[in-house]
């Protein structure tokens, strides 16, 4: 089967933090899992680089706006690289045949759009308007900027998201577009009853970085139209048939953008006559012992630190396995490094070393090439996209083959010239440890790649630690 995965792409304003890296990570653990299971994978990311805070910044740093998000643009595509991330099409909003692709979209969701004037709260730091419910309940203050809401007038366009609502009610409460966790599915509901039109455009005047509207020079994209194409003009459309790919198997983004994937993309889709995404995948914030990361408050993780002092298979074997799929999980360096040297370094690094060491010494070569399989416990919590309880499912395998080792004792076999008991029992180990290498290869790749080779014939031990401890 053919399976398209997309992750939400960063706004090109900053640097690369741990939020975009959990998001890639998760998203690359879909398709590597996809096509284990032998599935062709397409698999998305790219930048979002219009709108005014980028042409603010890139101004601040006196340099061209193009060459400011070229730049950033890179920057992000460096970082994605060093998570190995598997993607297979990168996509810029800034590239010529997106903006061509989301200037059609445009036109073809004309009969959704309408002018109107808008008079009321807008917030900088999210580029978002905000109704006067959500200016109330916050007390005129972003609570993810903390700087006040502004004041606006101006005339803009609106897609009508009223046109949609009984469907995309009807789409999530049947879960023909399946949201994960369910709760967040009961919170998109509520939101969707409350969910006005929604601004489309801005003027000129006030946002000159970004699409012209088609028809209309004096207004320009607003985020919703430009960004949110993305999934699929990457894929071509409206140029190309895309039904090879679309509906999307999965699409991750953060809870702080779900209600916008959930509401105003299925409006647009609709609009379109396309089919929803299958899924959307919505994980929670990283935080730092207990408090949300903040630059003022000093606590920020940063993630190329992180990966430079320990390594890619720790950075991936945490955030996949102590951060919870789906909710809030907290970050400490104590925690990491006790999960590193505890776990990955211990159950299976040392697991490696003493099973490799045991088969040279003893002369053991793998019997033939037996076929590995994924079991159907862990297949069951992976299409459930519940990744950390899948990689528990199988660090628990880790653990009973550290058990079965010292229960079956392989040296003393040795010792004792039991050379049939002690060729079926180390090949029983390594097939058994393959197998659960081949469950781990989806969240620790790297780690996985050097496990087979380690074990191949010749069986040779690893001459540094896999994970030398910290």
């Amino acid at each position: 089967m053919k399976k398209y995965v997309t992750t939400a792409i960063p706004y090109v304003n900053g640097a690369p933090h741990i939020g975009h890296a959990v998001d890639y990570c998760l998203a690359d653990t879909a398709a590597r899992y996809f096509r284990l299971r032998g599935d062709e994978v397409r698999f998305q990311v790219g930048t979002d680089e219009h709108g005014s805070k980028i042409f603010q910044k890139s101004a601040a740093e006196n340099l061209p706006v193009e060459t400011y998000v070229k730049r950033n643009s890179d920057t992000f595509k460096t970082f994605i690289s060093k998570l190995n991330i598997s993607y297979t099409d990168f996509i810029r909003t800034t590239d010529p045949e997106h903006i061509k692709r989301c200037q059609d979209i445009w036109r073809k969701l004309s009969d959704h759009i309408y002018l109107a004037k808008y008079e009321g709260w807008y917030c900088t730091g999210c580029e978002a308007f905000i109704t006067e419910k959500e200016y109330k309940e916050n007390h005129g203050v972003c609570p993810d900027h903390q700087i006040p809401y502004e004041k606006v007038k101006e005339e803009n366009y609106y897609l009508r998201i009223s046109d949609f609502k009984d469907q995309i009610r009807e789409a999530i409460s049947s879960d023909k577009m399946l949201i994960l966790p369910e709760f967040r599915k009961k919170e998109i509901l509520k939101l969707l009853d409350e969910s006005p039109d929604v601004s489309i455009s801005r003027p000129r005047e006030q946002l000159t970085w970004g699409v012209e509207v088609p028809g209309d020079a004096s207004q320009v994209m607003y985020v919703w139209i430009d960004a949110l194409s993305n999934y699929i003009t990457v894929l071509g459309y409206p140029d190309q048939d895309i039904s090879d790919w679309w509906p999307a198997a999965a699409q991750f983004v953060g809870k702080d953008i779900l209600r916008f994937h959930a509401i105003i993309w299925p409006a647009m889709l609709m609009g379109l006559g396309l089919p929803l995404p299958k899924v959307l995948v919505s994980h929670g914030m990283i935080l730092a012992d207990g408090q949300k990361m903040s630059k003022s408050i000093g606590n920020v993780v940063e993630p190329v630190a992180v990966i430079d002092k320990y390594g890619l298979d720790a950075f991936r074997y945490f955030f996949l396995r102590h951060v919870d799929t789906f909710a809030d999980s907290d970050y400490t360096e104590a925690k990491f490094e006790e999960a590193y040297n505890n776990e990955l370094a211990n159950d299976l690094g040392n697991l490696v070393q003493r099973l490799a060491t045991l088969a040279k010494k003893n002369g053991i070569k793998r019997e033939g090439t037996s076929v590995l399989k994924l079991s159907d416990g862990y297949c069951e919590l992976m299409d459930r996209f519940e990744f950390n309880k899948a990689f528990d499912y199988a660090w628990e395998k880790v653990q009973n083959l550290n058990k079965r080792i010292d229960d079956e004792k392989p040296w003393m076999l040795a010792k004792n010239g039991e050379t049939d008991k002690l060729k079926k029992c180390l090949n029983s180990l390594i097939k058994d440890l393959l197998q659960v290498s081949l469950e781990l290869t989806p969240f620790i790749p790297d780690a996985c790649e050097k496990i087979t080779k380690v074990f191949e014939n010749p069986i040779a031990p690893p001459e540094t630690p896999l994970f030398p401890k910290k």
